[in-house]
C-alpha cells in the first residue's frame, strides 16, 4: 500500500502535534516546548517532550520520540496506513485511491475477506445460541457462568452447533470457495470433504483493538478434548501480538490492568464493573503483550489461577513485564481458583478490597520461595535465608536493596541486621546485583566510546536543526561521510540537503523512516539530543567546537585503518594534525 509522499506531508502539516498529543497527554508549556509524562512508560517526573517548531515528539526518559503520525500508530496501535486515514479525516483531507502492487493488492483483499468471514461467523455464532439447538450453550452462560444477556451481546458470544459442518455450509451458501476458507482457520478441509473447527462448543470471538474480528475461542460442551479451543495463526491472527478484552478495557479510566488467564475470567470481571481486565489467548504471556499493555497503562495486577499453574505463569510474566517497565501487583484469590469463582461467592467489593490489597511482585516472588522450604528444619530455614539474600542481590542499588531487604525481614520475622549481613556476605561472592561472568560488563569500555560517538553526532544534528546558521561555520570542516553509523549518515544526508534547499523540517524527513520502527525511533532521537544551556553561553559555544573536532577525529582515525596507500595516509595524517589546531568562532 503506497500513498504519495506529498499527501503524508500534506496530512502530517495539517494535523499540529501539540493538538493531537494534548488529546492524550496532559502538556503543559515549559520555554519553546510542551511537557508531560510519557504515555509509553512509567514516570513520576515530566520528561515527555513536544516541539511545535519541530511538529516532534520525543521522551528522554524511554526514548520514544517521532512526529504525529508515529504517535497516532503507537499509542494507537494503529498501522502507518490507519494512523495516516485518522489523520487525514480528522483534517477532512479526501485521500486519493492507494497505489498498490499486485502483490500487495492481492495480501489487502485476503485479509479484507478474511475480517469479513471472521465477522460473518461471529454473526452466525451469535444467532445460534438463541436457537433452541444453542439452549446447552445458552444455558451454559446462563446458569453456570450467571452472564446476563447485555454482557452476552456485549461480548458477541455464541454457539457452534452439533451439526460439524454447519458453519461450513453457511459459508458456501454466501459464496466462499475452500481455497478462501482453508486460510481463516475455522474450517478442516482435504479430499475427504470439509468440516468446522468448532462444533458443539460455546464461542469467545476475539477482537483486536480497533474492534474487528481476527479469532475465536471456543469451550467444549460436554467431555470433549481438547476443553478449549482456539483460532490457529493466520493473516489476521498472531496471538502473541492481541489480548482478550483489551479493546474494551483500553477506554476504562482506571489506571492499571487485570491479567488474568481465560476468556470467561475476563468476561465476569468486566460484567462486575471490572472493565480494565485482559488475558492472553491460550499462550503465555509475551514481551509483545506487554509492549501492547505498555501503550495504554504502567501498572497492572496479576489475577492469574491461585493453583500451581497460575503461579507459575505470574512468575514467567512479571520479568517480561518488568523488563518494560511496568509496576506488578500480584493479587491473593484464595480460598477460590480464579475471579470469576471469587467474584460469584465473594462480590465485587470484595475483589475489590483484594485488589486494593494486591502485594507486590517481589514480595510474592518471596512468599513463593518460603513454600518451597521446610521451616521447622534448620537446614532446610537456613536455604530460605540464603535464598532470600540471593533474590535482594537483584536490586543494584543499594537503596532500594535495603528497603526490600527491611520489608522482607519484617514480614518473616528475620532480624534485619542479620538478613542485611547475609546479603552483603553474599554480595561479595556473587557480585551486587552483576553477574561477574557478565558479557555487557566486559564490553562497557567500547561501549562507552562508542556511545559518546554516536552522542556527538546527535548532538551536532539537534544544534543545526535548531539553529541552521551553524551550519555556515562547518560545511568546510564536516559532512554526512563523516558520520559513522549507516543511519546517522542517512540522516545527516537529509539533513545537510535540506539546508542547501533552505527548508529545514525534521518531521518531514521522520517520513522516510516510518517504516521501521527501531530506526524511526533513534532519527527522532538523533533531533533532540540536549545540553541543559544554551549555546549563548561561552561553555556550549566550546562543547559545539569540541563536538565538531570529536566527530570529525572519529571519521579521520576509521579513514586511516582502512587506507590502502601511503599517500592517502599522508593526506589523512596532514588533516588530524589540522584538527588539532582547529579554532571553530561562533561569534
Amino acid at each position: 500500500m503506497y500513498y504519495p509522499e506529498e499527501v503524508i506531508e500534506e496530512v502530517r502539516t495539517r494535523n499540529d502535534i501539540v493538538d493531537i498529543v494534548s488529546q492524550y497527554v496532559n502538556l503543559k508549556k515549559k520555554g519553546a516546548n510542551y511537557f508531560g509524562l510519557c504515555p509509553f512508560h512509567n514516570e513520576k517526573s515530566p520528561s515527555f517532550s513536544v516541539s511545535p517548531g519541530k511538529q516532534m515528539y520525543y521522551c528522554f526518559g524511554c526514548g520514544a520520540g517521532g512526529n504525529v503520525i508515529t504517535f497516532v500508530m503507537e499509542y494507537e496501535n494503529y498501522t502507518f496506513v490507519e494512523a495516516v486515514k485518522m489523520l487525514a479525516d480528522r483534517a477532512g483531507i479526501a485521500l486519493p485511491e492507494v497505489e498498490y502492487s499486485k502483490e500487495a493488492r492481492a495480501q489487502a483483499d485476503l485479509k479484507n475477506t478474511l475480517l469479513e468471514i471472521n465477522r460473518l461467523a461471529a454473526n452466525f455464532f451469535y444467532y445460534q445460541l438463541k436457537q433452541p439447538s444453542g439452549k446447552v450453550g445458552y444455558d451454559y452462560f446462563k446458569e453456570k457462568r450467571r452472564l446476563t444477556d447485555d454482557t452476552i451481546r456485549h461480548f458477541g458470544l455464541g454457539y457452534s452447533s452439533k451439526v460439524p459442518d454447519d458453519l461450513y455450509r453457511y459459508m458456501r451458501s454466501k459464496g466462499y470457495n475452500d481455497d478462501i476458507l482453508k486460510e481463516t482457520g475455522l474450517f478442516f478441509i482435504d479430499e475427504r470433504g470439509a468440516r468446522d473447527k468448532f462444533w458443539n462448543r460455546v464461542m469467545f470471538p476475539i477482537l483486536d483493538v480497533n474492534n474487528r474480528v481476527i479469532g475465536f475461542g471456543g469451550r467444549v460442551m460436554g467431555d470433549g478434548e481438547p476443553k478449549y479451543l482456539n483460532s490457529p495463526e493466520t493473516k489476521i491472527f498472531d496471538k502473541s501480538r492481541n489480548l482478550y478484552g483489551l479493546n474494551f478495557a483500553r477506554t476504562s479510566r482506571a489506571k492499571y490492568m487485570l491479567i488474568c488467564e481465560g476468556y470467561v475470567d475476563v468476561i465476569a470481571m468486566h460484567q462486575a464493573g471490572f472493565t480494565n481486565a485482559v488475558a492472553s489467548l491460550g499462550t503465555a504471556f509475551t514481551s509483545q503483550h506487554a509492549m501492547l499493555l505498555k501503550r495504554y497503562t504502567d501498572q497492572v495486577v496479576l489475577t492469574y489461577d491461585s493453583d500451581g499453574a497460575g503461579v507459575k505463569a505470574a512468575l514467567r510474566a512479571i520479568p517480561i513485564l518488568k523488563e518494560v517497565g511496568m509496576s506488578i501487583k500480584v493479587l491473593n484469590m484464595k480460598p477460590y481458583k480464579d475471579p470469576d469463582e471469587f467474584i460469584k461467592n465473594l462480590g465485587k467489593e470484595e475483589f475489590q478490597k483484594r485488589i486494593d490489597n494486591a502485594v507486590g511482585s517481589f514480595m510474592f516472588e518471596i512468599s513463593v520461595i518460603r513454600s518451597q522450604y521446610n521451616m521447622q528444619d534448620p537446614e532446610s530455614k537456613t536455604g530460605f535465608y540464603n535464598a532470600i539474600a540471593k533474590k535482594l542481590l537483584e536490586f543494584p542499588e543499594k537503596l532500594e536493596r535495603d528497603a526490600y531487604t527491611e520489608a522482607v525481614a519484617r514480614e518473616y520475622m528475620i532480624p534485619q541486621e542479620d538478613l542485611k549481613r547475609l546479603v552483603s556476605s553474599l554480595g561479595g561472592q556473587y557480585g551486587t546485583g552483576i553477574k561477574a561472568s557478565d558479557p555487557e560488563r566486559e564490553r562497557k569500555p567500547r561501549k562507552e566510546k562508542e556511545d559518546g560517538i554516536r552522542r556527538s553526532q546527535r548532538l551536532l544534528l539537534t544544534w543545526l536543526i535548531e539553529k541552521p546558521e551553524l551550519f555556515d561555520k562547518i560545511e568546510r570542516i564536516i559532512g554526512p561521510e563523516d558520520f559513522s553509523d549507516g543511519l546517522y549518515k542517512e540522516a545527516a544526508a537529509m539533513v545537510f540537503e535540506e539546508h542547501k534547499k533552505g527548508n529545514m523540517n525534521p518531521a518531514q524527513i521522520l517520513n522516510h523512516f516510518i517504516g521501521g520502527e527501531e530506526q524511526y525511533r533513534e532519527v527522532a532521537a538523533l533531533f533532540h539530543a540536549s545540553l541543559s544551556e544554551s549555546l549563548n553561553n561561552e561553555e556550549q559555544k566550546k562543547a559545539f567546537s569540541e563536538t565538531v573536532k570529536k566527530i570529525k577525529k572519529n571519521s579521520l582515525e576509521i579513514q586511516s585503518r582502512k587506507a590502502t596507500d601511503i599517500t592517502q595516509l599522508q593526506k589523512i595524517i596532514k588533516m588530524q594534525s589540522e584538527l588539532a589546531s582547529l579554532q571553530i568562532s561562533l561569534d
